[in-house]
């Protein structure tokens, strides 16, 4: 399913991230940047040491990544040349900041793409795993970010895919994307 927005094409899959063949892949990464469970992990493992490495010089120079900031880093043994990681924010209930916090790290994750010169993009679906984010609630937010960059940044990437990992986290996508 796709959606062109200010002539560039929001695109939404069932997949796996580590496979896509893109300029770059974002990692919804922790704080550390060290690696952990889920997408993260994913991303740590298919993409071998080098990932990890540049992630540790990373960390020497600014410390850890604040929730809704995003660094880049080399691709690793990944298909994808570069790896965005993006911190998305833990949910605590929702009046903590977590929507603002999210749509910022969508926004930072593209802003680095814009700044670079990526064509194309591929995202996770941040903060719903293992932080718990509403699925329902993300959903909207991420879409709505995602398009509201396109529609004002002429260097944003030409395409912006979605890549979710089941078949209820693509039906929520899709009815984000649809609403859009």
């Amino acid at each position: 399913m796709e959606k062109t927005v200010s002539g560039k094409v929001i695109e939404l899959v069932i997949g796996d991230i580590t496979r896509q063949r893109v300029d770059a892949i974002v990692n919804a990464a922790n704080s550390t940047l060290l690696g952990g469970g889920g997408v993260d992990g994913a991303i740590h493992r298919a993409g071998g040491p080098l990932i990890l490495e540049e992630c540790r010089a990373i960390r020497a120079v600014r410390g850890e990544c604040p929730t809704g900031e995003a660094v880049l880093t080399g691709g690793g043994g990944l298909p994808a040349r570069y790896v965005i990681h993006a911190v998305g924010p833990v949910w605590r209930g929702g009046d903590q900041g977590e929507p603002a916090l999210l749509a910022s790290c969508y926004r930072n994750a593209l802003r680095i793409a814009a700044e670079v010169g990526f064509q194309t993009v591929a995202f996770p679906s941040i903060s719903t795993g293992i932080y718990g984010y509403p699925l329902e609630r993300a959903a909207p937010t991420a879409i709505a970010t995602v398009a509201a960059f396109l529609s004002l940044e002429t260097l944003a990437p030409s395409r912006v895919r979605f890549v979710l990992f089941d078949p209820v986290t693509f039906a929520t996508y899709a009815g984000a994307l649809e609403a859009l």
